[in-house]
């Protein structure tokens, strides 16, 4: 039982919960970005290499042809790799790219925080004071003093 609250007290942090809605947009965002390479910088990247398509890329170690009549490869399809490298990349600077314009929001915001509380302070310095207690005690005990004087 104490495995179990143990548990439950780490899976409700408020961390777990924000790594898990990370891991879901990252999934999500990972398959945009896939089809953003694979449907639109590799169609052009083929164009560039006159129809080379990286898929189709692979060296073959050795080839054999089945009983019917198939031929089978055993190859390392680097093809495959160097996609994989250019979604990686793409997704690097997408993911660079939403992280500096949150840090400038925040930045942003954080500044309009210190400039309204720069504002709010010059505000309150313009403000005339209100006398301490023992301000008005003092001037009490001086008007008092000086109505004392006066009356002998």
């Amino acid at each position: 039982m104490k495995l179990f609250d143990e548990f439950k007290e780490f899976a409700l942090k408020g961390n777990v919960v924000d790594m898990a809605v990370g891991v879901v947009v990252g999934g999500a965002f990972s398959k945009v970005v896939s089809s953003v390479v694979s449907d639109l910088i590799t169609p052009v990247i083929g164009v560039l290499t006159a129809g080379m398509d990286f898929k189709d890329l692979k060296w073959v170690l050795s080839s054999a042809v089945a009983e019917d009549g198939s031929v089978v490869e055993t190859a390392i399809t680097y093809g495959n790799f160097i996609q994989a490298l250019v979604d990686f990349v793409i997704i690097g600077f997408s993911i660079m790219f939403v992280v500096k314009a949150m840090n400038k929001a925040r930045e942003l915001s954080e500044s309009r925080k210190k400039a309204a509380a720069v504002e709010a302070a010059s505000i309150e310095a313009e403000q005339p004071k209100e006398p301490t207690e023992a301000e008005l005690l003092k001037e009490i005990r001086d008007l008092l003093a000086n109505r004392e004087k006066e009356s002998a």
